[in-house]
């Protein structure tokens, strides 16, 4: 039997993951469970789907219906940037089917977990297949960070723009359908039925935001280039990823922009920004708002329809501070 190896870290946090699964040394019986096999995929069981990120589990949800499980490896709470694996992550990979991921990068953690779960059966759908992605420019990178704190050269922040989550709920359609034929059907109506308030959501949104085309809004991480590119709107960020914090110069940067812009209000997100943006906004004479960017989430929202919910949201937080 294979000794798990002592290290998975995601690129950004040399080192975070070695503890977690160096836990998998601790006891023989669940070294043996790790060096298993997972249960063979049965015609009449549903299959074992294992989802990342909490849009990603979302999606999932939407075109499992009753032919597949879908349990999310990050916990409640927990981003990608933060995720620190546990024993049981290895055995629920183990007995997976099937692990759908964002993709591009975002969650840079699953390389050495896959390898670390030893299951050949595992069927992996990269949700981002045939996107047309967008560059980071290397310009909005260099804020006086550490250059490996980013999410790289593409932008992964994809599900903010409803007809790319379209796609990418067809993409998982077409390998959840690969992986159990059997369900074909269900799994090609269920993503039907959610593909079609995506389209619903995407023109509301667009009619929303129309008014204020060319605008520029305020986030507190870089998650907003593709749902600013699908409504013709413009966003500055403090930070890359969200963990970071703003230097000085950050803040005096989006303040420039959020004068310049004549913005009613900054958004934050609802786990990170708060603290920063008080201050700032105190200091421009402006509101605190709030745009979720949907990367993680309380367990409660871990649903289909909260995603068509934190969008709409999303929208009229928009509104509001653009003065509308």
């Amino acid at each position: 039997m294979r000794a798990l190896p002592l290290s998975v870290r995601p690129p950004r946090s040399p080192g975070r993951f070695g503890a977690a699964l160096a836990c998998c040394l601790l006891g023989a019986s669940l070294l043996a469970s790790c060096g298993r096999p997972g249960p063979k995929a049965q015609p009449d069981r549903p299959l074992q789907v294992v989802s990342t990120i909490l849009p990603i589990t979302e999606f999932t949800k939407a075109v499992a219906g009753r032919c597949a499980t879908v349990r999310p490896l990050l916990p409640a709470g927990v981003g990608p940037h933060d995720f620190q694996a546990r024993p049981k992550d290895l055995v629920l990979l183990r007995q997976a089917d099937v692990l759908v991921k964002n993709g591009l990068g975002l969650e840079g953690f699953l390389g050495k977990l896959i390898a670390s779960a030893e299951n050949p059966r595992l069927k992996v759908i990269d949700s981002s297949q045939g996107v047309v992605t967008l560059r980071n420019p290397e310009a909005e990178h260099d804020h006086g960070h550490d250059q490996g704190h980013h999410h790289g050269s593409v932008n992964p922040h994809i599900w903010l723009d409803p007809s790319l989550a379209e796609q990418q709920v067809n993409t998982i359609r077409d390998g959840l359908i690969a992986a159990k034929p059997a369900c074909k059907a269900q799994f090609t109506a269920n993503a039907a039925a959610f593909t079609a308030q995506l389209r619903s959501l995407d023109a509301e949104l667009a009619t929303q935001l129309k008014p204020f085309a060319g605008k520029t809004f305020v986030v507190f991480h870089d998650f907003h280039p593709y749902f600013a590119r699908r409504y013709g709107l413009k966003g500055s960020f403090v930070v890359d990823v969200p963990e970071e914090n703003p230097t000085p110069d950050d803040l005096q940067r989006v303040a420039n922009v959020a004068r310049n812009s004549q913005l009613k209000a900054l958004l934050t997100e609802p786990q990170e920004g708060g603290r920063s943006f008080q201050a700032l906004a105190q200091d421009l004479g402006v509101r605190v708002g709030e745009f979720d960017s949907i990367e993680i989430g309380p367990e409660t929202d871990q649903q289909p329809a909260s995603y068509l919910k934190v969008m709409r949201r999303n929208g009229q937080a928009l509104v509001n501070a653009f003065g509308g």
